[in-house]
């Protein structure tokens, strides 16, 4: 291949990203946050496929994954039918991207490694079935993906996302906020393991319904206020939102006490509002700043806790 794909990172503003909230067809607010993840895919001789994976990550997320995105590659290979018994390939990850979980950083992996081999092989795919190359992919690292994260990964921009339970075709909105919004992402240095969390929300579901169903209604009633903030462009109704919903991911047990604190010290230094984002139980924390002197005020008080802390916006 000549030139690399480029994939944005994202984070989920609303939500739990994968199971939680968005598997049992609630609603989703992505956003895509400018960062990257490339690929680049180069025809040798022999067979098969290898991997160059320099990506920046958390440390330990690449190891504890591996397995996952071993998979995941073999997922789209196949998927797209790239023949792989006459030639090799040798596949290079890079970009500012820093790998860890809550940013969509193996959707960003699929979906960048779909486009490039699009482009190497000519396939003329257009995004949904890029859409899908990548959702094959994902199915290594999720089991059955709520379809959000390569949505994401896909479309960029700011995203509502539903997913059709009943196998159709999945609700994907592109909003248009006319305010952008300063966020920022502080990073906990732990790596969760989707499939236990997951399980373990599973279990609670089942043992009290009633419970998860009066945590799910709520969910839906700010999901949509969300969702009416963000189109008007309102900061802060949007961070009173955030806070809610971090309440909710905490009933659910997804949100550990390493993300309670950073939510914690977020709001003590001024955020509209904070709450955990991806798998949970560590990941990632977000939090919306009124401007972008907060915003530093925010990633500064993080930092000095010893938690690695960035700037972006959002809308």
């Amino acid at each position: 291949m000549e030139r690399p794909f480029f994939l944005a990172k994202f984070t989920i503003l609303f939500g739990c990203k994968r199971k939680h909230f968005v598997v049992y067809g609630l609603p989703a607010i992505a956003s895509a946050l400018g960062s990257y993840t490339t690929a680049e895919v180069k025809v040798v001789e022999g067979k098969g496929w290898t991997v160059d994976d320099q990506r920046p990550a958390t440390p330990g997320y690449k190891k504890k994954k591996y397995n996952e995105a071993m998979q995941s590659i073999k997922n789209v290979i196949e998927h797209l039918k790239i023949d792989i018994e006459s030639q090799k390939l040798e596949i290079t990850f890079a970009g500012d991207l820093i790998a860890a979980s809550g940013v969509g950083a193996s959707a960003a992996q699929c979906t960048s490694l779909a486009r490039a081999l699009n482009d190497n092989f000519n396939l003329k795919l257009d995004n949904e079935k890029i859409n899908e190359a990548a959702y094959e992919g994902e199915r290594a690292y999720h089991g059955t993906p709520s379809g959000i994260d390569n949505t994401a990964s896909t479309y960029g921009g700011l995203i509502w996302f539903v997913k059709n339970l009943s196998g159709g075709k999945n609700t994907m909105d592109l909003l248009q906020s006319p305010k952008k919004m300063p966020l920022v992402i502080a990073n906990s240095g732990i790596t969760a393991s989707t499939t236990e969390v997951v399980a373990d929300v599973r279990r609670l579901k089942e043992a009290d319904p009633e419970k998860f169903e009066k945590i799910f209604n709520e969910y839906k009633n700010l999901s949509e206020k969300a969702k009416k903030a963000l189109l008007e462009g309102d900061p802060n109704t949007l961070g009173n939102l955030m806070n809610q919903n971090h309440k909710l991911l905490q009933e659910i047990t997804v949100s550990g006490e390493i993300n309670d604190k950073l939510v914690d010290i977020a709001l003590k230094n001024g955020a509209l509002g904070a709450k955990m984002t991806g798998t949970g139980r560590g990941g990632l924390v977000i939090a919306l700043a009124e401007n972008e002197e907060v915003q530093e005020k925010i990633v500064k008080a993080i930092k000095k806790k010893e938690y690695n802390a960035w700037r972006t916006m959002i809308g």
